[in-house]
């Protein structure tokens, strides 16, 4: 993992990756690109890759998850608006609730924020029922707090048999550089 001291004005957060179509490393390993050269944005670590059973709507294939740290000066909305073009960038088409994808990107949490917006919620909804999003987050910043709760706590309460290493998946070892 790199560790670097934030820059002045900057917030730590842990951005969830998951995807389910086409070969989710690879779209990782892109959407980790694209979100590196959003100004206002440093990707510092990305967590293990992880597959688990879909949640919500179960007909469809594994999701492939995992999680960036970055390290940012934008606001959660305007952070929220460069994911949704990186989304778009990468193919993501929005047909269907908790649907196939061949990416998604949220913001997990920012820096100890807590927002409540119809757009945007942080913490993400559901993060603490959620071991496929929040086990990476905890890799990543073990000392990361879900509103007053230590993230880590928290994962020692959710269920991780549905939880599988992806193998050795070395994407997150690749240094993630601005262009």
């Amino acid at each position: 993992m790199i560790h670097r001291s934030l820059a002045c004005g900057a917030v730590k957060a842990v951005l969830g990756l998951g995807a389910n179509l086409g070969d989710p490393a690879d779209t990782f390993r892109k959407a980790a690109k694209a979100i590196a050269n959003v100004d206002g944005v440093t990707v510092t670590a990305a967590a293990p890759l992880y597959v688990s059973r879909p949640w919500g709507k179960t007909d469809q294939p594994d999701f492939t998850n995992s999680a960036l740290l970055i390290e940012t000066q934008l606001s959660p909305r305007r952070l929220l608006a460069a994911l949704l073009d990186v989304e778009k960038e990468l193919g993501r088409i929005r047909a269907e609730h908790w649907g196939p994808r061949v990416i998604d990107i949220d913001i997990l949490v920012y820096g100890e924020e807590l927002l409540a917006e119809p757009e945007l919620s942080i913490p993400h909804p559901h993060l603490t029922e959620r071991s496929f999003a929040l086990k990476p987050l905890v890799d990543l910043w073990p000392t990361a707090k879900i509103g007053e709760r230590p993230a880590s706590e928290i994962l020692t309460r959710l269920d991780l048999s549905d939880l599988t290493p992806a193998g050795p998946g070395n994407w997150h070892r690749e240094p993630v550089r601005r262009n």
